[in-house]
């Protein structure tokens, strides 16, 4: 069933989560309307918020996201002991709008420390290397993040921006500790679908990001493919409503990660647990 709970590494978590990056970069909206958005997500069952130390705008807000986040669940009604926050390291922005790169383990360790004070806890419940570092060497990048897990400073270590062999060598240096991939991936984007498959075959999280790039009610992706729009038109459903639910329906470890900044979306957006597709249409989708 795809409103099942879903599994990250020995945390069940809900089967889709919250991508809040947009309510931090370009375009982002008030504080008000984002700390309503987060609210919105709990409200609707959502326990996985995705976020990153590079979610912000200028040099002088790094980390606006991760801040964000822990005063949106400090000042939420609700229990939020069993929401993860996942957070991520190793993609910084100089505040140019630009995006660069340091995977170094002293970074790393250094970004950790600055990721655990914005979010006023002991240890983050999930941490992912962002992207890799040509300039580092992989196993110097995941081995900081194992030591990390070793020390207590994160509770479960994840990966981002990987590819197949990237995913192996991951989980060897983590000592089989890896329990999530997160990748783009998308009707428009689907060249992870060999990560994908690896992850379902390994039993580690895949969490697609972006996973509605391209995607609108009317035109955009529909101009490429009409068969999300066709389904969805048929249903009666979002498109984006069907493209989490085909997400959903192609293996148990995925757990898509879309973004948002209105609670209408979010809530559209959770809404796609409740929708289940026969094989056929998924085989459709597929293909489309």
């Amino acid at each position: 069933m795809t409103n099942s709970p879903r599994t990250i590494g020995d945390v069940q978590v809900s089967p889709i989560g919250l991508g809040a990056m947009p309510m931090s970069i370009e375009g982002r909206p008030d504080e008000a309307r984002s700390i309503a958005t987060i609210h919105a997500a709990l409200d609707a069952g959502i326990t996985l918020i995705d976020t990153a130390d590079a979610y912000h705008l200028t040099a002088t807000d790094v980390g606006h996201n991760e801040t964000l986040i822990a005063k949106a669940l400090a000042s939420y009604g609700g229990d939020t002991s069993n929401v993860v926050v996942a957070t991520k390291g190793g993609h910084l922005r100089p505040g140019d709008g630009s995006w660069t790169l340091n995977g170094s383990p002293e970074y790393l360790k250094q970004a950790v420390e600055g990721s655990l004070k914005r979010l006023g806890v002991e240890a983050i419940g999930l941490y992912q290397f962002h992207r890799p570092d040509p300039k580092t060497p992989y196993e110097d990048s995941v081995g900081a993040i194992r030591d990390l897990l070793d020390a207590g400073k994160i509770r479960q270590a994840g990966i981002s921006n990987a590819n197949p062999n990237q995913i192996r060598q991951a989980n060897d240096i983590l000592g089989g500790r890896l329990v999530s991939v997160q990748n783009q991936f998308s009707p428009a984007f689907r060249s992870s679908e060999p990560e994908l498959d690896l992850c379902d075959e390994l039993g580690i999280a895949f969490l697609p990001w972006s996973p509605l790039g391209g995607i609108s009610n009317a035109g955009g992706l529909g101009d490429k493919h009409p068969a999300f729009h066709t389904l969805a038109a048929e249903l009666g459903v979002s498109p984006q409503k069907l493209t989490l639910a085909w997400m959903l329906a192609k293996s148990p470890v995925v757990i898509p990660i879309p973004g948002s900044s209105r609670p209408e979306t979010i809530r559209d957006s959770y809404s796609a647990i409740d929708l289940t597709l026969t094989p056929d249409q998924v085989a459709t989708l597929d293909a489309a």
